[in-house]
């Protein structure tokens, strides 16, 4: 039942006071101050009415009741009319309003006289007809006597004031969240590998102590990876400069057995120096562009084919709609092509297609080789972690082909997933976020 966002908490948190102590202000208005007032008012009108009905049975003759009742509609602003033998009718079942039983509990205590209550007779006026012994003494009374119209104005002036503090508060809060919500956009967007220079620590002490703590942490995440490329980088072209000699060395040895296999063993150091550098050194200074997907998937395709590959691309792929992402076009074309290659190593056929699903959008690699076991399909993304135990190149590689995928993926913002292929095969799923 509570809200899920920090703008409406906040809000709920301000305007329940609010609204708590409005009810409780409306509830003793009413209950103290209207209900007061109504009763002196409804006894202040009774008890005139009950001074004129004394006064006429005093009155001797019909001009001394005559100028009684016109005496008394110059001073108390009602209307007073005497009908002569005439009876009141039928009381009724019951009174409609709080106003008719208060005024009706005046009448009983001040009048003690039959009574019939009409608040229909005009708009904004109130008819009294009290019985007497030879006639019925009819009372007009403009509401105004009967009833305090401040419950009104308090009421507009609440839900006015409301309304107001309400929309003021809305705006102070807005300004208050506006920072959060882009700290997280920053953070958001850091996480994809997307560049945050135009973020700046504002709003509030503790978001800006929040905002401060990212951008260090940011700085420091650079820093290491920094580190990391620069010394493998190093400890590659140091290992470059050996190889290389020894490879001019073994090009001038006659060739023998032993010499062959030491080429061998030289051209595995080379190539698990180069897919070492190239985990390293990722896709962090590549920037992004927009990329048509379509386009891009049957490149990658038409490349594969070439190579040698049996592969199927989904006809939905190129002929649907454009899905255009900001990505690392190298980056990801590396991924998918280290996906594909695997695929096409361990089947004999690949099926690649393109998904959407919600806020995302899928790229499936289907083979219909041996497939992954369940319990493997995370550990083959650790690096330098191989299903075949052998070191040989020819079979595996160095064991960070899938390492540098799924980070590619991620740099994206988003992963790469392996399941059971509708092909009897491994399926890959390429996630990224829309």
């Amino acid at each position: 039942m509570v809200p899920a966002t920090l703008f409406a908490r906040s809000m709920l948190i301000m305007m329940t006071p609010v609204v708590l102590a409005q009810a409780i202000a409306t509830f003793v208005f009413y209950d103290r101050h209207w209900d007061t007032m109504t009763n002196r008012l409804a006894n202040s009108v009774a008890g005139e009415i009950a001074l004129v009905i004394e006064q006429m049975s005093r009155d001797g003759d019909e001009k001394a009741r005559e100028e009684t009742l016109s005496m008394a509609a110059r001073h108390t602003d009602i209307l007073f009319t005497w009908t002569a033998g005439e009876v009141l009718d039928d009381p009724p079942a019951r009174l409609y309003s709080g106003l008719e039983e208060t005024l009706g509990q005046a009448l009983d205590d001040r009048v003690r006289r039959p009574w019939r209550i009409n608040s229909n007779v005009a708009h904004k006026w109130i008819e009294i007809r009290v019985q007497m012994p030879d006639g019925v003494l009819s009372v007009l009374s403009p509401e105004r006597r009967l009833y305090s119209f401040t419950s009104y104005l308090f009421i507009i002036w609440m839900l006015g004031s409301s309304l107001v503090l309400f929309s003021i508060a809305t705006l102070f809060m807005r300004n208050q969240i506006r920072p959060i919500r882009r700290l997280a956009v920053a953070a958001d967007a850091f996480g994809k590998g997307r560049d945050i220079s135009d973020f700046r620590p504002e709003g509030a002490l503790e978001v800006r102590q929040a905002a401060h703590a990212f951008l260090l942490m940011r700085d420091r995440i650079r820093r290491q990876i920094a580190q990391r490329t620069e010394m493998l980088a190093g400890v590659s072209h140091d290992l470059r400069t050996p190889l290389t000699r020894m490879k001019l060395q073994l090009a001038m040895m006659p060739d023998m057995a032993e010499v062959e296999e030491i080429k061998a063993d030289v051209a595995e150091m080379q190539v698990m120096i180069d897919g070492y550098l190239s985990f390293a050194r990722g896709d962090g200074e590549e920037e992004e562009r927009q990329v048509d997907l379509s386009l891009l998937l049957a490149e990658i395709a038409g490349n594969a084919r070439r190579e040698g590959a049996r592969l199927t691309l989904d006809p939905m792929v190129t002929q649907g709609d454009a899905v255009i992402l900001p990505l690392r076009l190298l980056s990801l074309r590396r991924c998918l092509t280290n996906l594909i290659g695997n695929a096409a190593r361990y089947g004999r056929h690949v099926w690649l297609s393109l998904e959407r699903r919600g806020n995302f959008v899928e790229i499936l690699i289907d083979d219909d080789g041996p497939g992954i076991p369940e319990d493997q399909r995370e550990a083959v993304f650790r690096p330098f972690h191989r299903l075949e135990p052998s070191r040989n190149q020819k079979t595996g590689g160095v064991g960070l082909g899938l390492t540098i995928a799924r980070d590619i993926a991620r740099r994206h913002g988003g992963d790469i997933l392996l399941r059971d292929s509708p092909q009897k095969g491994l399926r890959a799923v390429v996630r990224l976020p829309l």
